[in-house]
């Protein structure tokens, strides 16, 4: 069996910051503990601001975790912190609850990187655009963005605006669709180099302080991979379902079904709507009959199979798909094109899992953390 929040809690029961004379459960100090596998990540704020106090809890608590499950290998992702005051709650800023006005959010995911989910969600919320929805997206991949040069605009400023009394920031419009990225903030020619709080709290302006106004759909293209993104993700937003992006080589395969396995935890408990098989085959224009599966053949398929999920279609290895990326103009807008009918036929099957996903199960809620008890919740 692996690791359980509650026997973690145990070991920070036996632990006390300095100066507070009660263990840091007994002081409300713990606000996250989540277990992926045989890492733990574990958020403690303290009331003793001093380096000094800090990293002599941080190491009292790094020390008891790995002595407690020595023979588990565990790896310990700790932040210690100070406690500040709580500010008042706004009524129009709730973080976990569903933000007014739109109706499916959905997240992009894929397990690794380089298999097109940046790609797969430009086109989807064109062509759901296109088919008469309103939409927006997120670009949550805070150190790579690429919605904004996907969209073609880079050069562009997210101005303010009043709503209900609350300066808002009003989200990048391009072919129809709303856009939010961090592209739009940072230098083009340096790299973000943030701690994962920093990257959350941008993300979290970027959901909370904007004014999306009615969107049916919200994209929100994940980074690759699991992490402190995807997590804060979940934690500040109840997500209707998930796209999960891969191509057909094996290894590609083997991330996505981690993807998956992720948004399934116990304590996220997200629905997966299916998997998008990116880079399926390669047909020439010379021979428009052939179809060359380079990096094999409908192993995604395989894998929705496997996992009973649905397989919602495949993008063909297509040069125009990449060059109409890099100029910023999404290849779906090409109407009658094969590539624009794979985007269709995949937003469709989106769209019937979601139908389904709503008939069937109730609204997804975020992932809660007590601080009383150091467990996420449901």
């Amino acid at each position: 069996m692996g690791i359980t929040k509650s026997e973690i809690k145990a070991v920070l029961e036996t632990i006390t910051a300095p100066g507070e004379g009660k263990s840091l459960v007994e002081s409300n100090n713990v606000s996250n503990i989540v277990i992926f596998g045989d890492e733990v990540v574990v958020d403690v704020q303290i009331s003793n601001p001093t380096l000094q106090a800090k990293k002599k809890t941080e190491t009292e608590i790094e020390k008891a975790i790995v002595a407690q499950f020595s023979e588990a290998k565990v790896k310990v992702n700790l932040t210690v912190a100070t406690k500040k005051e709580e500010p008042k709650a706004n009524p129009n800023l709730i973080k976990g609850e569903k933000i007014p006005g739109i109706q499916n959010i959905i997240a992009v995911a894929s397990g690794k990187g380089g298999v097109g989910k940046s790609t797969v969600t430009a086109n989807l919320a064109v062509t759901l655009q296109k088919m008469g929805f309103k939409v927006g997206v997120l670009d949550a991949d805070v150190y790579g963005p690429s919605m904004h040069l996907m969209f073609d605009v880079a050069k562009a400023k997210p101005i303010s605006v009043d709503v209900d009394g609350r300066s808002k920031m009003k989200p990048i419009e391009s072919y129809g669709v709303k856009l939010l990225s961090l592209g739009f903030f940072t230098n083009p020619n340096e790299a973000v180099i943030w701690r994962g709080p920093m990257a959350s709290k941008a993300l979290n302006q970027m959901i909370f302080d904007a004014a999306w106004g009615e969107l049916d759909f919200l994209l929100i293209d994940l980074p690759p991979g699991t992490g402190d993104i995807h997590l804060s993700i979940v934690q500040a937003l109840p997500i209707t379902g998930a796209v999960v992006v891969s191509t057909p080589q094996h290894i590609a395969l083997a991330d996505a079904k981690k993807g998956v396995a992720m948004f399934e935890q116990k304590n996220i408990k997200v629905p997966v709507l299916g998997i998008v098989e990116n880079m399926s085959y390669f047909t020439p224009a010379e021979l428009p009959e052939n179809k060359y599966y380079i990096f094999g053949q409908d192993g995604a398929k395989h894998l929705a199979e496997d996992i009973e999920t649905a397989f919602l279609g495949e993008i063909p290895l297509v040069q125009s798909i990449r060059e109409a990326g890099d100029v910023g103009h999404p290849v779906a807008l090409q109407n009658g094109t094969p590539q624009e009918l794979a985007f269709k036929e995949i937003a469709k099957n989106m769209a019937t899992q979601l139908l389904k996903r709503n008939e069937d199960l109730p609204p997804t809620e975020v992932v809660k953390i007590t601080t009383m008890s150091g467990c996420s919740t449901k």
